[in-house]
């Protein structure tokens, strides 16, 4: 799995239109073997965009009716910021409940876990996998690529603005070889403590030295700093 990610940062850093990135999302869906892969921006202007896999007769009707009033996935997220699965929002609003009948009724899968993005001036994102099955598998499917999908996330988050020509990620000054270590062995799936250990430093000072990183590097959290630096080619894994 981890040679076919980076593989696809690979593309994804190749991509030159937002046909582009749709034709990644088809191969990210295939990637994560699951049925439906969603990424949709807002920026603070309304203006949005969406690269996705559902029925597009299902996405004509969702716009037509304005379902994003309603919506239990886009409610919930906006007023987080970690990742949700979708049996912890609130369903229990009769207009919620008829929407997920109908979503259901066109082909939306009745797991889903998304990531809230947030962006520079104002955008907001969101990137969700679905797919159909029990709670139990669906639980230990998100606990395993828990941390690939946020880091998946932004990459797609990244790469969208810039080719709507609206990122405006400050630019990147240079890491000391400290930082590309605590980094990268993050970026290897290492905790915090184990990273630390590898480097013979405590946690105390590791933390140092990854808040500067992500200052450096203009992140908005610890993924968002290891997404950047791999896009960058900053980091070798």
């Amino acid at each position: 799995m981890r040679e076919k990610l980076e593989a696809f940062i690979e593309r994804m850093g190749q991509a030159r239109t937002l046909d582009d990135l749709q034709t990644e999302i088809l191969g990210l869906r295939d990637l994560y073997d699951v049925e439906h892969l969603v990424y949709h921006s807002v920026n603070s202007t309304g203006d949005q965009y969406a690269v996705l896999t559902y029925d597009a007769d299902w996405v004509a009707h969702y716009i037509e009716q304005d379902y994003a009033r309603i919506d239990p996935v886009v409610l919930g997220c906006f007023q987080r910021f970690n990742p949700v699965d979708w049996k912890r929002l609130d369903w229990t609003p009769k207009a919620a409940k008829s929407f997920l009948h109908e979503a259901l009724d066109n082909g939306v899968g009745n797991q889903g876990f998304s990531v809230p993005i947030r962006g520079p001036q104002g955008q907001f994102a969101l990137f969700t996998v679905n797919n159909t099955g029990y709670d139990d598998r669906w639980a230990r499917y998100t606990q395993e690529y828990l941390r690939e999908l946020i880091l998946v996330a932004h990459f797609v988050n990244q790469k969208a603005l810039e080719l709507e020509g609206k990122s405006v990620l400050p630019p990147i000054r240079p890491m000391s070889p400290r930082e590309t270590d605590v980094l990268t062995l993050l970026a290897m799936g290492y905790s915090r403590a184990q990273a630390a250990d590898s480097l013979s430093i405590s946690e105390h000072t590791l933390r140092t030295y990854l808040e500067s990183a992500r200052n450096k590097l203009g992140a908005i959290n610890t993924t968002h700093a290891v997404a950047r630096a791999l896009s960058q080619g900053l980091l070798v894994i």
